[in-house]
């Protein structure tokens, strides 16, 4: 019963995001984009964090990162709406692994606007608007725009602990 709830919790947060992002105000998703937790300015890091649901990926900020099933062949499916929701990690240099990350599976693809996306073994890699601190996994499992979210491991696997 408690899952149902946080999954309602977390779906009206989702979509206040949307329509603030949407309505062009100062969102917490725009904010969070140009920090560096959505954003590594200069060359960053993507480290290994322990969790309740194992070791995950995290950015920077030590925010989840996750896969998004509909993307295929390292090319992003999430854009517009979607990507104000599960923001990209984007970059402006080389990402640098952490402590536990592989760097030979770090890259980089191209997204609208020149931005350059992080990968980590070929799959693009986002941080949830709904997680609200350092440590959250609230996107785990979830199915929006199309597909489910995941968390990665360190070998580039998505977690499947529902």
């Amino acid at each position: 019963m408690r899952r149902p709830l946080a999954l309602a919790i977390v779906a009206v947060i989702a979509a206040a995001v949307v329509v603030i992002a949407a309505a062009g105000g100062g969102s917490s998703t725009t904010a969070y984009s140009s920090s560096a937790a959505g954003r590594l300015a200069a060359p960053g890091a993507v480290a290994l964090r322990r969790s309740p649901l194992g070791s995950i990926l995290v950015d920077p900020s030590g925010r989840s990162l996750y896969l998004f099933e509909a993307d295929k062949a390292g090319t992003s499916a999430c854009t517009g709406g979607c990507a104000s929701l599960w923001p990209p990690l984007t970059t402006t240099a080389t990402p640098l692994a952490g402590a536990g990350i592989a760097a030979g599976k770090l890259g980089t693809i191209p997204r609208a606007g020149g931005e350059r996306q992080v990968t980590y073994g070929g799959h693009p890699l986002y941080t949830y608007a709904a997680d609200a601190k350092p440590g959250d996994t609230n996107g785990q499992a979830v199915d929006q725009f199309g597909a489910k979210w995941y968390l990665l491991d360190a070998t580039g696997s998505q977690l499947n602990a529902d």
